[in-house]
């Protein structure tokens, strides 16, 4: 079984499993279908607003996919984020990409 496959069999008995969705997300990034890569990005953040490596890995595939101004949104979000969550060294990974962003 590939890892898409086995990711959304994990997501079918737990469609909260933020492990597995992140990794479907990093998955599909991994493999070029951005689209697909943001749809679980944004079910995962969504519903797990403080899980801080969604931002940045997200923010990562916008740019890939020529949406400089989402990914700056989704760094915003992110660094919220790790500022909520105390992770210092996500946020200063995320300001550096917004600064290179401009």
């Amino acid at each position: 079984m590939d890892r898409i496959a086995a990711l959304n069999e994990i997501l079918t008995q737990d469609p909260n499993d933020t492990f597995a969705r992140y990794g479907l997300a990093m998955e599909y990034s991994k493999q070029g279908d951005l689209d697909r890569a943001m749809a679980e990005f944004s079910i995962l953040l969504k519903a797990n607003p403080d899980y801080t490596p969604g931002y940045f890995m997200a923010a990562q595939t916008l740019v890939r996919a020529d949406r400089a101004a989402e990914a700056k949104t989704m760094l915003t979000d992110g660094i919220a984020s790790a500022r909520r969550t105390g992770n210092l060294h996500a946020q200063s990974e995320m300001e550096a990409m917004l600064a290179d962003l401009g």
